[in-house]
Protein backbone atom coordinates (compact mmCIF):
# COMPACT_ATOMS: atom_id res chain seq x y z
CA UNK A 1 0.00 0.00 0.00
CA UNK A 2 2.79 2.45 1.13
CA UNK A 3 4.46 1.81 -2.68
CA UNK A 4 0.88 2.48 -4.27
CA UNK A 5 0.88 6.15 -2.40
CA UNK A 6 4.43 6.54 -2.95
CA UNK A 7 3.50 5.94 -7.10
CA UNK A 8 0.53 8.20 -6.85
CA UNK A 9 2.86 11.22 -4.99
CA UNK A 10 5.44 10.77 -8.13
CA UNK A 11 2.85 10.39 -11.30
CA UNK A 12 1.52 13.74 -9.45
CA UNK A 13 4.91 15.53 -9.04
CA UNK A 14 5.98 14.73 -12.46
CA UNK A 15 2.62 15.87 -13.90
CA UNK A 16 3.25 19.23 -11.95
CA UNK A 17 7.05 19.39 -13.54
CA UNK A 18 5.56 18.93 -16.99
CA UNK A 19 2.98 21.98 -16.85
CA UNK A 20 5.58 24.31 -15.32
CA UNK A 21 7.95 23.23 -18.26
CA UNK A 22 5.52 23.54 -20.89
CA UNK A 23 4.69 27.23 -19.25
CA UNK A 24 7.84 28.40 -18.61
CA UNK A 25 10.69 26.35 -20.29
CA UNK A 26 9.70 24.93 -23.96
CA UNK A 27 10.08 27.47 -25.73
CA UNK A 28 13.88 27.62 -24.81
CA UNK A 29 14.24 24.10 -26.36
CA UNK A 30 15.09 23.61 -30.11
CA UNK A 31 11.62 22.55 -32.11
CA UNK A 32 12.86 18.93 -31.95
CA UNK A 33 12.85 18.67 -28.46
CA UNK A 34 9.59 20.13 -27.49
CA UNK A 35 7.51 18.41 -25.32
CA UNK A 36 3.83 17.34 -27.08
CA UNK A 37 1.83 18.48 -24.38
CA UNK A 38 -1.09 20.83 -23.48
CA UNK A 39 -3.44 21.27 -21.34
CA UNK A 40 -6.98 22.11 -22.55
CA UNK A 41 -10.56 23.24 -20.69
CA UNK A 42 -13.73 22.23 -22.69
CA UNK A 43 -17.60 22.80 -20.99
CA UNK A 44 -20.60 20.90 -21.81
CA UNK A 45 -23.90 21.92 -20.65
CA UNK A 46 -26.20 19.87 -18.65
CA UNK A 47 -29.48 20.66 -20.34
CA UNK A 48 -31.95 17.80 -19.19
CA UNK A 49 -32.18 15.86 -16.30
CA UNK A 50 -34.23 12.32 -15.83
CA UNK A 51 -37.69 12.62 -14.44
CA UNK A 52 -37.98 9.40 -12.13
CA UNK A 53 -41.26 10.00 -11.56
CA UNK A 54 -42.64 9.28 -14.79
CA UNK A 55 -45.00 7.48 -15.44
CA UNK A 56 -46.15 6.83 -12.20
CA UNK A 57 -46.26 2.91 -12.65
CA UNK A 58 -44.05 1.05 -15.26
CA UNK A 59 -45.81 -2.20 -15.07
CA UNK A 60 -47.73 -1.36 -18.31
CA UNK A 61 -44.72 -1.41 -20.51
CA UNK A 62 -45.65 -4.89 -21.57
CA UNK A 63 -43.68 -5.18 -24.85
CA UNK A 64 -40.30 -3.36 -26.84
CA UNK A 65 -41.74 0.36 -26.87
CA UNK A 66 -40.51 1.64 -30.80
CA UNK A 67 -41.81 4.98 -30.36
CA UNK A 68 -43.41 7.60 -28.65
CA UNK A 69 -45.94 10.66 -29.50
CA UNK A 70 -47.17 13.98 -27.26
CA UNK A 71 -50.03 15.94 -27.44
CA UNK A 72 -48.73 19.14 -26.37
CA UNK A 73 -52.33 20.63 -26.62
CA UNK A 74 -53.87 18.06 -24.65
CA UNK A 75 -51.44 16.64 -22.10
CA UNK A 76 -51.08 13.11 -23.56
CA UNK A 77 -48.59 11.13 -24.75
CA UNK A 78 -48.96 8.07 -27.14
CA UNK A 79 -46.66 4.94 -26.85
CA UNK A 80 -46.61 2.54 -29.65
CA UNK A 81 -45.00 -1.08 -28.30
CA UNK A 82 -44.57 -4.90 -29.81
CA UNK A 83 -45.48 -8.02 -28.80
CA UNK A 84 -47.67 -10.85 -28.48
CA UNK A 85 -51.46 -10.34 -26.72
CA UNK A 86 -50.43 -7.04 -25.95
CA UNK A 87 -52.01 -3.77 -26.32
CA UNK A 88 -50.04 -1.75 -28.74
CA UNK A 89 -50.77 1.64 -28.03
CA UNK A 90 -50.74 3.50 -24.80
CA UNK A 91 -51.89 6.92 -23.47
CA UNK A 92 -50.56 8.07 -20.63
CA UNK A 93 -50.77 12.38 -19.49
CA UNK A 94 -47.56 14.35 -19.64
CA UNK A 95 -47.25 14.07 -15.63
CA UNK A 96 -47.11 10.29 -15.91
CA UNK A 97 -50.84 8.67 -14.85
CA UNK A 98 -51.97 5.71 -17.42
CA UNK A 99 -54.87 6.78 -19.09
CA UNK A 100 -56.29 3.89 -21.26
CA UNK A 101 -54.72 1.44 -24.36
CA UNK A 102 -55.97 0.13 -27.54
CA UNK A 103 -55.02 -2.12 -30.17
CA UNK A 104 -57.61 -2.24 -33.34
CA UNK A 105 -56.15 -2.39 -36.32
CA UNK A 106 -52.20 -1.90 -35.07
CA UNK A 107 -49.91 -4.71 -36.33
CA UNK A 108 -46.58 -3.36 -35.73
CA UNK A 109 -45.99 0.29 -34.95
CA UNK A 110 -43.07 1.77 -35.83
CA UNK A 111 -43.27 5.74 -35.35
CA UNK A 112 -45.79 7.56 -33.97
CA UNK A 113 -46.72 11.32 -34.19
CA UNK A 114 -49.90 13.43 -32.33
CA UNK A 115 -51.52 16.10 -34.34
CA UNK A 116 -54.15 17.23 -32.62
CA UNK A 117 -56.28 20.55 -32.72
CA UNK A 118 -58.57 22.35 -30.96
CA UNK A 119 -61.17 20.73 -32.41
CA UNK A 120 -59.64 17.09 -33.49
CA UNK A 121 -57.25 14.57 -31.14
CA UNK A 122 -55.39 12.70 -33.44
CA UNK A 123 -52.53 10.66 -33.60
CA UNK A 124 -50.71 8.80 -36.82
CA UNK A 125 -48.97 5.35 -36.95
CA UNK A 126 -46.38 3.96 -39.33
CA UNK A 127 -46.95 0.47 -39.43
CA UNK A 128 -44.35 -2.08 -40.99
CA UNK A 129 -45.96 -5.42 -39.95
CA UNK A 130 -46.47 -7.82 -42.60
CA UNK A 131 -50.56 -8.47 -42.11
CA UNK A 132 -53.24 -6.93 -42.84
CA UNK A 133 -52.55 -3.63 -41.65
CA UNK A 134 -48.75 -3.60 -42.40
CA UNK A 135 -47.31 -1.32 -44.56
CA UNK A 136 -49.63 1.63 -43.83
CA UNK A 137 -49.84 4.81 -41.99
CA UNK A 138 -53.21 5.22 -40.11
CA UNK A 139 -54.75 7.79 -38.42
CA UNK A 140 -56.47 7.26 -35.47
CA UNK A 141 -58.78 9.30 -32.67
CA UNK A 142 -57.54 9.20 -29.08
CA UNK A 143 -59.39 6.47 -28.25
CA UNK A 144 -58.46 4.05 -31.24
CA UNK A 145 -61.03 4.69 -33.77
CA UNK A 146 -59.32 4.28 -37.30
CA UNK A 147 -60.14 7.53 -39.18
CA UNK A 148 -57.99 7.31 -42.25
CA UNK A 149 -55.66 4.75 -43.83
CA UNK A 150 -52.66 5.66 -46.53
CA UNK A 151 -51.08 2.82 -48.38
CA UNK A 152 -52.69 -0.45 -49.63
CA UNK A 153 -52.42 -2.61 -46.13
CA UNK A 154 -50.94 -5.96 -46.54
CA UNK A 155 -48.88 -5.06 -49.46
CA UNK A 156 -45.82 -3.27 -49.67
CA UNK A 157 -44.66 -1.84 -52.61
CA UNK A 158 -43.20 1.06 -54.74
CA UNK A 159 -46.39 2.71 -56.21
CA UNK A 160 -47.44 6.34 -56.32
CA UNK A 161 -50.85 5.70 -57.59
CA UNK A 162 -52.39 4.24 -55.81
CA UNK A 163 -49.83 5.01 -52.85
CA UNK A 164 -47.96 2.01 -51.58
CA UNK A 165 -44.99 2.22 -48.77
CA UNK A 166 -42.70 -0.34 -47.70
CA UNK A 167 -41.85 -0.01 -43.82
CA UNK A 168 -42.53 3.36 -43.76
CA UNK A 169 -40.32 4.62 -40.60
CA UNK A 170 -42.19 7.69 -39.09
CA UNK A 171 -44.15 10.79 -40.77
CA UNK A 172 -44.15 14.57 -39.14
CA UNK A 173 -47.43 16.53 -39.82
CA UNK A 174 -47.26 20.40 -39.81
CA UNK A 175 -49.79 22.83 -38.77
CA UNK A 176 -50.87 23.67 -42.11
CA UNK A 177 -51.56 19.59 -42.15
CA UNK A 178 -49.13 18.80 -44.35
CA UNK A 179 -47.85 15.42 -44.34
CA UNK A 180 -43.41 14.63 -44.33
CA UNK A 181 -43.34 10.72 -44.66
CA UNK A 182 -40.03 8.86 -44.81
CA UNK A 183 -40.31 5.38 -46.47
CA UNK A 184 -38.22 3.02 -46.30
CA UNK A 185 -36.63 0.90 -42.73
CA UNK A 186 -34.92 -1.80 -44.38
CA UNK A 187 -37.61 -1.95 -47.38
CA UNK A 188 -37.77 -1.47 -50.80
CA UNK A 189 -37.64 2.41 -50.49
CA UNK A 190 -35.92 5.24 -49.41
CA UNK A 191 -37.76 7.99 -50.12
CA UNK A 192 -39.14 11.35 -48.33
CA UNK A 193 -42.60 11.99 -49.74
CA UNK A 194 -44.51 15.32 -48.91
CA UNK A 195 -48.51 15.22 -49.06
CA UNK A 196 -50.99 18.13 -49.40
CA UNK A 197 -53.65 17.84 -46.05
CA UNK A 198 -55.75 15.83 -48.58
CA UNK A 199 -53.42 13.43 -49.06
CA UNK A 200 -51.66 14.49 -52.81
CA UNK A 201 -48.18 14.24 -53.27
CA UNK A 202 -46.80 17.56 -53.36
CA UNK A 203 -42.98 16.38 -53.87
CA UNK A 204 -40.86 13.22 -53.32
CA UNK A 205 -37.07 12.96 -52.84
CA UNK A 206 -34.82 10.13 -52.83
CA UNK A 207 -33.45 6.85 -53.91
CA UNK A 208 -31.22 4.28 -52.55
CA UNK A 209 -27.37 5.51 -52.78
CA UNK A 210 -25.25 7.78 -50.71
CA UNK A 211 -25.40 11.21 -52.54
CA UNK A 212 -27.52 14.37 -52.08
CA UNK A 213 -30.90 13.77 -52.09
CA UNK A 214 -30.55 10.00 -51.57
CA UNK A 215 -30.91 7.63 -48.48
CA UNK A 216 -29.90 4.52 -46.33
CA UNK A 217 -32.70 3.92 -44.54
CA UNK A 218 -34.50 6.63 -43.47
CA UNK A 219 -35.55 6.59 -39.99
CA UNK A 220 -37.04 10.15 -38.57
CA UNK A 221 -38.28 13.33 -39.86
CA UNK A 222 -39.33 16.34 -38.42
CA UNK A 223 -39.70 20.26 -39.57
CA UNK A 224 -38.29 23.04 -37.78
CA UNK A 225 -39.77 26.36 -37.45
CA UNK A 226 -37.21 28.47 -40.27
CA UNK A 227 -39.35 25.76 -42.99
CA UNK A 228 -36.58 23.11 -43.31
CA UNK A 229 -37.40 19.86 -43.26
CA UNK A 230 -34.96 17.47 -41.69
CA UNK A 231 -34.09 13.28 -42.38
CA UNK A 232 -32.61 11.22 -39.99
CA UNK A 233 -30.47 9.08 -42.76
CA UNK A 234 -29.47 6.24 -40.70
CA UNK A 235 -27.81 4.16 -42.96
CA UNK A 236 -25.27 6.83 -44.04
CA UNK A 237 -24.59 8.06 -40.76
CA UNK A 238 -25.96 11.73 -41.78
CA UNK A 239 -28.41 14.29 -40.97
CA UNK A 240 -30.22 15.64 -44.57
CA UNK A 241 -31.71 18.87 -44.55
CA UNK A 242 -34.14 20.17 -47.33
CA UNK A 243 -36.91 23.06 -48.02
CA UNK A 244 -39.97 22.81 -47.39
CA UNK A 245 -41.88 24.15 -49.46
CA UNK A 246 -39.70 23.22 -52.67
CA UNK A 247 -38.11 19.62 -51.67
CA UNK A 248 -34.96 22.01 -52.74
CA UNK A 249 -31.82 19.56 -50.71
CA UNK A 250 -30.08 22.41 -48.58
CA UNK A 251 -27.36 20.35 -47.29
CA UNK A 252 -26.26 18.00 -44.83
CA UNK A 253 -24.70 17.03 -41.18
CA UNK A 254 -21.90 13.95 -40.43
CA UNK A 255 -19.62 15.32 -38.81
CA UNK A 256 -21.31 14.67 -35.06
CA UNK A 257 -22.31 10.99 -36.20
CA UNK A 258 -18.90 9.43 -37.13
CA UNK A 259 -19.75 6.91 -34.84
CA UNK A 260 -23.05 6.14 -36.15
CA UNK A 261 -26.08 7.36 -37.47
CA UNK A 262 -29.10 9.23 -36.04
CA UNK A 263 -32.06 7.22 -35.31
CA UNK A 264 -34.37 10.41 -34.44
CA UNK A 265 -34.33 13.84 -34.88
CA UNK A 266 -36.46 16.74 -33.00
CA UNK A 267 -35.91 20.36 -32.50
CA UNK A 268 -36.55 21.69 -28.89
CA UNK A 269 -39.72 24.48 -28.97
CA UNK A 270 -37.72 27.55 -28.62
CA UNK A 271 -35.64 26.19 -31.91
CA UNK A 272 -32.27 26.77 -30.54
CA UNK A 273 -31.15 22.82 -30.05
CA UNK A 274 -31.38 19.49 -32.39
CA UNK A 275 -32.17 16.06 -30.21
CA UNK A 276 -31.16 13.06 -32.13
CA UNK A 277 -30.70 9.82 -30.55
CA UNK A 278 -28.11 6.80 -31.50
CA UNK A 279 -29.57 3.63 -30.98
CA UNK A 280 -26.52 1.51 -31.10
CA UNK A 281 -24.29 3.68 -28.75
CA UNK A 282 -27.50 3.99 -26.64
CA UNK A 283 -26.87 8.02 -26.51
CA UNK A 284 -28.66 10.81 -26.70
CA UNK A 285 -27.30 13.99 -28.75
CA UNK A 286 -28.06 17.92 -28.04
CA UNK A 287 -26.79 19.76 -30.93
CA UNK A 288 -26.88 23.55 -31.48
CA UNK A 289 -29.45 24.10 -34.28
CA UNK A 290 -28.16 26.10 -37.21
CA UNK A 291 -29.12 29.78 -37.76
CA UNK A 292 -31.35 30.62 -40.84
CA UNK A 293 -30.15 30.30 -44.02
CA UNK A 294 -27.16 28.52 -43.22
CA UNK A 295 -26.79 24.74 -42.43
CA UNK A 296 -22.86 24.79 -41.72
CA UNK A 297 -21.28 22.31 -39.47
CA UNK A 298 -22.45 20.11 -36.61
CA UNK A 299 -21.87 21.35 -32.97
CA UNK A 300 -22.41 19.03 -30.02
CA UNK A 301 -23.88 21.40 -27.01
CA UNK A 302 -24.35 18.26 -24.77
CA UNK A 303 -24.57 14.26 -24.41
CA UNK A 304 -26.86 12.36 -22.46
CA UNK A 305 -25.16 8.59 -22.03
CA UNK A 306 -27.91 5.60 -21.37
CA UNK A 307 -27.39 2.96 -20.38
CA UNK A 308 -25.50 -0.16 -22.32
CA UNK A 309 -28.35 -1.73 -24.67
CA UNK A 310 -31.31 0.66 -23.52
CA UNK A 311 -31.47 1.56 -27.08
CA UNK A 312 -32.99 5.44 -27.79
CA UNK A 313 -35.19 4.14 -31.00
CA UNK A 314 -37.52 7.14 -31.50
CA UNK A 315 -38.31 10.51 -29.55
CA UNK A 316 -40.32 13.30 -29.08
CA UNK A 317 -40.26 16.71 -27.53
CA UNK A 318 -43.13 18.64 -25.95
CA UNK A 319 -44.13 21.86 -27.51
CA UNK A 320 -45.43 23.10 -24.34
CA UNK A 321 -42.64 22.19 -21.70
CA UNK A 322 -39.62 21.10 -23.44
CA UNK A 323 -39.70 17.29 -22.28
CA UNK A 324 -37.64 15.02 -24.21
CA UNK A 325 -39.72 11.11 -23.86
CA UNK A 326 -37.06 8.25 -25.22
CA UNK A 327 -38.61 5.35 -26.42
CA UNK A 328 -35.85 2.50 -25.68
CA UNK A 329 -36.67 -0.90 -27.43
CA UNK A 330 -33.62 -2.58 -25.14
CA UNK A 331 -35.15 -1.23 -21.75
CA UNK A 332 -38.77 -1.93 -22.72
CA UNK A 333 -39.92 1.50 -21.50
CA UNK A 334 -40.30 5.67 -22.51
CA UNK A 335 -37.93 7.96 -20.17
CA UNK A 336 -38.72 11.55 -19.82
CA UNK A 337 -36.21 13.99 -19.77
CA UNK A 338 -37.12 17.11 -18.48
CA UNK A 339 -35.44 20.52 -19.03
CA UNK A 340 -32.80 21.96 -16.24
CA UNK A 341 -31.06 25.75 -15.57
CA UNK A 342 -28.01 25.65 -17.14
CA UNK A 343 -25.40 24.45 -15.69
CA UNK A 344 -22.10 23.73 -16.24
CA UNK A 345 -19.08 20.91 -16.06
CA UNK A 346 -16.01 21.88 -16.33
CA UNK A 347 -13.91 19.37 -17.82
CA UNK A 348 -9.95 19.21 -17.83
CA UNK A 349 -8.68 17.12 -20.81
CA UNK A 350 -4.87 16.33 -21.69
CA UNK A 351 -3.75 16.28 -24.81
Amino acid sequence: MTRFWVCIAGAGFFLALLVLHSRFCASRLPPHLHLAFKISWRAEEILYRLDVDWPKYSEYFTGATFCVAVDSLNGLVYVGQRGDNIPKVLVFTEDGYFLRSWNYTVDTPHGIFAASTPQEKSVWITDVGSGFYGHTIKKYNSFGDLVQVLGTPGKKGTGLNPLQFDNPAELHVDDTGDIYIVDGDGGLNNRLIKLSQDFMILWLRGENGTGPAKFNIPHSVTVDSTGRVWVADRGNKRLQVFDKDTGDWLGEWKNCFSEEGPSAVRFTPDGKYVVVAQLNLSRLLILAAPPVGNIGDCFVVSTIQLADQVSPHLLEVSRETGAVYVAEIGAKQVQKYIPVNSKLLERWDLD
